[in-house]
């Protein structure tokens, strides 16, 4: 099939209970990353720099953050056809919203229709990642599959949290098995502790992704999922392919962040994925210039550092600096800091994430901490310094003792 038509359809309707209480008021691929990003940004530049400019993207949980991100960020010229459109939850078949991610597909049919494209590629929203998905559509079309696929290594202990892919030994591009979170699964052959995780990115022929998700929508015992039903149905027809996400050749990758995928769906790995970002050779390169991520923020000053007297000089080291940012006389250290942040003297800011206009007064601490958009915190008041007292505040502390501090909390 040369030059297939693509239609692309980015499911971002998860409401992400985990990364509570950063999900409270937003849907999770609205949530902030990087300083400067949404999580749907990583998935979208993807797909543009894969050059598959049509595409839709299906919201539905507290989609307003999220909506009006990709309305004013995401448009394309309408001279070439070109658009990324959210679609939210239209209610087209029924008095019902979306019961899982195969059926957001059914119920919007009518785009598929309309569009005629020879292929869907399907992604999820909220993953952090560099990916060409044209590589991953022309070994599709090579392989013959009906669906394909793409998988990535990763611990067995983490297995439970993914859909798990065993492919056929004597054919590594079909899918012999898809085990949806299983609890006691079985490592690959050459790594026992480790299993072939989906990416829950997906190719597929349009005709038979239509007929599946039809057949899914009349099943009443299904959970109308892409990984949980939809896959094990093409893999049961012998149709279903397997694409391994480390024969993905991103221009301008190094060595270092080649085949990085991280799935941000619990604090802990939202927190050390922002982390990765901020080593002198980071895990995650942000500054990869032929691969570039694409986000919103313009028309905002330099980031300012101001004071530099003895005791009190405003500095930042390993540290991630957005625009718009003052810092005043303040100490950071190991942080990402997003547009908007005020950090006043004598205060410091270490090992933590501070969302858009994010203020700290003098002489406060904020250690290991995410402080979620226009949180304020007083004049000496201490943020991850203390758990059991940040637990009494009733801010969410996680086991391995990150404070979270949702949206608009004051901090005395």
């Amino acid at each position: 099939m040369a030059n297939p038509k693509v239609l692309a359809i980015v499911l971002a309707g998860g409401e992400g209970k985990r990364l509570m209480p950063l999900t409270k008021h937003r849907a999770k691929p609205a949530v902030p990353f990087g300083g400067i990003y949404r999580l749907v940004d990583f998935a979208l530049s993807n797909l543009v720099n894969s050059n598959y400019l049509h595409i839709v993207v299906l919201t539905q949980y507290k989609s307003h953050s999220l909506d009006r991100h990709i309305s004013k960020t995401w448009r394309m010229s309408p001279l070439l056809g070109n658009f990324v459109s959210s679609v939210p939850a239209q209610q087209r078949v029924g008095k019902r919203w979306y019961l899982g991610s195969a059926d957001a597909i059914y119920q919007c049919l009518n785009i598929i229709e309309d569009e005629r494209p020879d292929i869907v590629v399907v992604v999820g929203a909220d993953h952090v990642y560099r990916m060409d998905f044209s590589q991953m559509v022309d070994a599709h079309i090579a392989s013959g599959a009906e669906i394909t696929v793409a998988g990535i290594r990763q611990p067995i202990e983490l297995a439970p949290e993914f859909g798990v892919i065993d492919i056929d030994s004597e054919n590594p591009n079909r899918i012999r098995a898809f085990l949806e979170k299983p609890q006691n699964p079985v490592g690959l052959p050459d790594a026992p502790h480790e299993v072939l995780a989906s990416m829950g990115n997906y190719v597929m022929n349009t005709d038979a992704l239509v007929e599946a998700v039809s057949r899914d929508a009349d099943n009443d015992d299904s959970k109308h999922d892409m990984g949980g039903d939809i896959v094990p149905y093409f893999v049961n027809r012998g149709t279903a392919g397997f694409y391994d996400f480390k024969d993905n050749d991103v221009p301008g990758s190094t060595d270092r962040d080649r085949n990085y995928w991280r799935d941000v769906g619990t604090i802990e790995s939202y927190y050390e994925a922002n982390k990765d970002l901020i080593a002198v050779n980071p895990v995650f390169n942000m500054y990869n210039d032929e691969w570039p991520l694409y986000t919103g923020y313009t028309g905002l000053p330099p980031a300012k550092f101001v004071h530099a007297g003895p005791g009190r000089l405003g500095h930042a080291a390993d540290s991630i600096v957005s625009p718009g940012v003052v810092i005043s006389g303040a100490t950071v250290v190991g942080s990402i800091l997003s547009p908007g942040v005020r950090l006043h003297s004598w205060s410091s800011v270490s090992d933590s994430v501070l969302m858009d206009d994010v203020v700290v007064h003098r002489h406060a601490q904020v250690h290991r901490a995410i402080l979620d958009k226009n949180v304020v915190v007083k004049e000496r008041a201490r943020i991850g310094i203390d758990s059991d007292e940040d637990r009494r505040r009733g801010f969410t502390v996680t086991e391995e003792g990150i404070t979270v501090v949702p949206k608009g909390t004051i901090v005395e």
